[in-house]
């Protein structure tokens, strides 16, 4: 049984090209400019996600578990990207692939915010404005990670990849949420309709860089990149071919699990306001400090992917990752909880990285968008639903110490999971080529 999608031609494909340092680095800036732009206009991200949630508590006077339901409504795009991804890797718009979709939707962006810009806002409003600006940010996305991970996969550098998209998407993350919580307060001063107003201006700006990006076409990047699009679309038997691709199941649920963390959000958010009385703009700098401190880590793996097996960085970063949040439990001021981001995101960094770089190589060939918008619908599947499990605990069941611990068991538990990934997949490092053509048959 094959677990590849058929070649669209008779030749296999070459094996994996293991770049120059200096053509790996061109590479990853290309993509990472890509990320910093998106980090900034994404209806999901810091910029435009910490002012929402705020105008929803202060002008809109939600409560917790008000706001844990807007957020697990306005996010239904996300837990069918899957579909986003599956239209990327079967169509190619404007016959130039990736780049086609990042300048269409970037524009489609631009003309959403513009026109959630010119109207009333309210419940309603911001709830239409988040599931369509996410829908189009999603196709957007669905080029990026997927062609990240066609690079990763045909340049034999999956775990640099993964290091060097974490850290790129970390760094605008903690400008983003630095000026999210302050834009936040900025907002409390300007009447309700002229605050979205310009929240959603900003984001159309951030949008049309987007769109322009999208006409860039540098030969680092794509000069030695095979095409894998089909010669015809054929969605339905894509699906049938990811469904018995077996390498995917164990990365999924690993991925699953990692993000469930019940606590680390809205109720966290609620306990740093409440309880330990800080300021809007502290928990975006709480989420920024823990953000950035995932770098650190993440700079270690991308060294150690290359000298290492992923196998044993996958048991490493797990078993550092286990009491992640457990130094939460010994704050009891916002200074406090503040110093406790750093340690909380420097233990997460080579999890995060290793669990990525198993997606990338557990991806069939040619479904690198389908699997990578999968892993994140599923992402927003696991924190929304895992937000809203979490605030209820910690609204009626015993307050935030329950919620740490809830997170800590879960994140134990996929020490068990580890035991079922296959050996082929990870047991070699960046730049060890393992050969592979398109047709393969499962193990």
């Amino acid at each position: 049984m094959t677990s590849e999608r058929p070649p669209s031609n008779a030749e296999p494909l070459a094996a994996p090209d293991y770049l120059p340092p200096a053509a790996r680095a061109r590479i990853f800036f290309y993509i990472g400019g890509l990320i910093v732009l998106l980090s900034f206009a994404d209806p999901n991200g810091g910029l435009m996600d910490v002012p929402v949630t705020f105008f929803l508590k202060n002008r809109l006077h939600l409560s917790a578990s008000e706001v844990a339901t807007f957020r697990l409504m306005s996010a239904i795009p996300l837990y069918i990207s899957f579909l986003f991804g599956l239209a990327r890797d079967n169509w190619s718009p404007f016959g130039i692939g990736d780049r086609g979709w990042i300048a269409a939707f970037g524009a489609v962006s631009v003309a959403l915010y513009l026109g959630f810009a010119s109207i009333p806002v309210s419940y309603g409003s911001l709830l239409a404005a988040m599931m369509l600006l996410t829908s189009s940010f999603l196709f957007i996305s669905s080029a990026q990670n997927g062609l990240l991970s066609t690079l990763g996969r045909q340049h034999a550098m999956s775990g640099q990849a993964s290091a060097a998209s974490n850290i790129f998407a970390a760094i605008p993350a903690v400008a983003a949420l630095l000026i999210g919580g302050a834009f936040s307060e900025l907002l409390e001063t300007h009447a309700a309709d002229g605050a979205a107003r310009l929240l959603f201006l900003a984001g159309a700006a951030i949008s049309a860089l987007v769109s322009a990006y999208g006409l860039l076409r540098p030969a680092a990047v794509f000069e030695k990149l095979e095409a894998e699009h089909p010669e015809r679309a054929q969605p339905i038997a894509d699906l049938a071919i990811l469904l018995k691709h077996r390498p995917i199941y164990p990365a999924l649920l690993i991925w699953l699990l990692w993000n469930f963390a019940p606590g680390s959000t809205t109720p966290l958010q609620y306990y740093l306001q409440n309880t330990l009385h800080a300021a809007d703009a502290a928990w975006g700098a709480w989420n920024a400090i823990f953000a950035a401190s995932f770098v650190p880590t993440f700079l270690v793996f991308g060294v150690l992917c290359q000298r290492m097996k992923l196998r044993a960085l996958l048991w490493i970063g797990t078993l550092i990752a286990v009491p992640q949040f457990v130094p939460l439990l010994f704050v009891n001021s916002a200074t406090g909880a503040l110093i406790a981001a750093a340690p909380i995101g420097l233990l997460g960094g080579i999890a995060t990285a290793a669990y990525y770089d198993l997606i990338i190589r557990s991806c069939p060939r040619g479904l690198e968008g389908t699997t990578m918008m999968l892993s994140g619908g599923l992402y927003y599947v696991s924190s929304r639903f895992g937000d809203v499990l979490g605030t209820h605990i910690y609204e009626k069941a015993g307050g935030f110490g329950i919620c740490v611990a809830m997170i800590t068991a879960v994140y134990a538990s996929i020490l068990v999971v580890l035991l079922f990934v296959p050996r082929e997949i990870v047991d070699y490092a960046d730049g060890q080529i393992r050969p592979a053509k398109r047709g393969e048959i499962a193990a």
